[in-house]
């Protein structure tokens, strides 16, 4: 039987609550801030809620640690597309084009190639 007024609940232990992407990342980041794959992740989730300059940040982490993780190239030529930074995105997309031959990824050279082309 509840005690005190009849309307007195007991509160529940809040159930804890599943952790967002952002945080999750964040915390894997702590544990081994190189992590190309979970920073590639945090920069995706920033992109996706409209964080560009967290998410442009983030790839530039990614790229000073690991100058071969060619999806970061391709992704943040993107990002500084859309936030007007034509140059920038260009050069972005140069490096990853020299990435893409020093790592054989032929794919992503195309993709790349041909977003370069399509801002001449």
């Amino acid at each position: 039987m509840l005690s005190g007024t009849p309307f007195a609940f007991r509160q529940r232990s809040p159930h804890p609550k599943q952790m967002d992407k952002i945080a999750m990342l964040t915390e894997i980041l702590k544990q081994n801030p190189t992590d190309a794959f979970a920073r590639y992740g945090l920069a995706m989730a920033y992109s996706s809620e409209g964080k560009q300059e967290a998410a442009l940040t983030e790839f530039s982490t990614i790229l000073q640690h690991t100058p071969d993780y060619v999806p970061a190239y391709q992704m943040s030529a993107q990002e500084l597309l859309k936030a007007g930074r034509t140059d920038e995105a260009r050069e972005r997309l140069a490096a990853g084009l020299a990435a893409c031959e020093r790592t054989n990824n032929a794919h992503a050279a195309s993709e790349m190639q041909a977003m370069l082309d399509d801002l001449s």
